[in-house]
Parts: structure tokens; C-alpha cells; sequence
């Protein structure tokens, strides 16, 4: 039996690829916010050495809900952006760049 060779591409040689496929440019550009925001949230939980379970917990909710915002599949509401900084101990801002 031969192993057939599998080549790997890293991610920035990956992105250049999905760039090329039409309509990939405007689904990034369109789901951007979201993914900064799940990248903020996984930010903050991990400098808070928090697991997804603990954060979960202490915000009353399910580990399936806190995995949901995380990986984008939903967008959080402000009021539960407000929950989170008071868990986190941290402060929540929201700002419009011109």
C-alpha cells in the first residue's frame, strides 16, 4: 500500500488562495466585525485564565453559548457584552472610526 503525499499550505498561502474565489473579498469584509468580536471574547477569557465551562458558569449560561459567540456562529447582545466586561472585570467600548 503506498501513503500518498499530502501537501499543506500555511494559512498566509491559504488566505492568498480564498482571495482569488469570487465573492470570498466581500463574505470577509461582510463578517469582520463579527470575527473581532469573537477574537476580543476569546481574548479576554483566556488573559482571565478562564475555560469556556467557567465563563459559562459564572455568566449563567451554557459552555454551548459562550462557543457559539466565540467561533461567530451568533452575534452577542449588548446586554450580554455588558455581562461579560462585569464578569471579566473589564470595560466594554463601542466606537465609530471615521
Amino acid at each position: 500500500m503506498k501513503i500518498k503525499a499530502v501537501q499543506h499550505l500555511d494559512w498566509e498561502d491559504y488566505r492568498k488562495e480564498l482571495l482569488k474565489k469570487p465573492g470570498f473579498k466581500k463574505a470577509l469584509k461582510e463578517t469582520e466585525l463579527e470575527y473581532q468580536l469573537a477574537r476580543a471574547i476569546i481574548e479576554a477569557r483566556v488573559k482571565k485564565g478562564l475555560t469556556q465551562g467557567d465563563l459559562a458558569k459564572a455568566l449563567h449560561t451554557t459552555q454551548s453559548v459562550i462557543s457559539r459567540f466565540e467561533n461567530a456562529k451568533t452575534t452577542p447582545s449588548l446586554s450580554f457584552l455588558k455581562r461579560l466586561a462585569s464578569v471579566l472585570n473589564a470595560s466594554l467600548q463601542v466606537q465609530f472610526k471615521f
